[in-house]
């Protein structure tokens, strides 16, 4: 099973990267339980992919490393998405990552679990997870867990942010713990015969 986090930092060290770190620490883990082993977690750091994310736009076509970061996020069983906040929304740069993603890979989201998180300097931005995050992932069709997580820079070993990590990172890994283990589709065989309705009518009337 692979857990994929996506952070939007730009500073090193980066509390963007921070958070999605804590969410992955407690996903990856209860994604798999009762299993003894944790889910595969990788980690994409936007801001090493800024250029190849401006080339894809004006080229038509990602270059390899943004290619692999694509796949990857295609090839994810669930998903951790981090921005900071800029202007009350979410960063440019995160926003383009998933523009070329949806161009490239316009499925790559549908019906993937993802949690939404991000960062900034006050609490009076925490509206941006429900008033810019979950429309985009709602969007782009994936399946956005219940609870999303905003760290405002007081918030940082204060009391409450590690409730909010435990109870979002818990519904992702139910959500990926499910998918993984769900009963593939009905096919064809397991329904009855499909009889045309003309055959229905023609059973119906007297004979003769």
């Amino acid at each position: 099973m692979k857990l994929v986090v996506v952070s939007a930092g730009l500073s090193v060290p980066s509390s963007t990267r921070l958070l999605g770190d804590r969410l992955a620490a407690v996903a990856a883990p209860a994604a798999t339980a009762p299993e003894p082993q944790r889910a595969d977690v990788q980690v994409i750091e936007l801001r090493d992919l800024a250029v190849e994310i401006a080339h894809t736009f004006t080229s038509g076509f990602p270059e390899e490393k943004l290619a692999e970061a694509f796949g990857a996020v295609a090839r994810a069983d669930g998903l951790i998405v981090v921005t900071p906040v800029f202007s009350a929304s979410y960063s440019g740069l995160f926003k383009s990552f998933f523009d070329a993603l949806s161009v490239n890979e316009p499925e790559a989201l549908t019906g993937k679990p993802v949690l939404i998180a991000a960062t900034g300097g006050t609490a009076r931005h925490s509206l941006v997870l429900d008033h810019a995050l979950r429309p985009l992932f709602a969007y782009l069709k994936a399946v956005v867990v219940p609870t999303g997580v905003y760290a405002a820079s007081e918030d940082w070993g204060a009391e409450g942010l590690d409730g909010r990590i435990e109870r979002a990172a818990g519904e992702l890994a139910a959500l990926m713990a499910g998918l993984s283990t769900a009963r593939p589709l009905p096919t064809r065989d397991t329904f009855e015969a499909v009889v045309p309705f003309e055959e229905r009518l023609a059973a119906l009337r007297p004979a003769g």
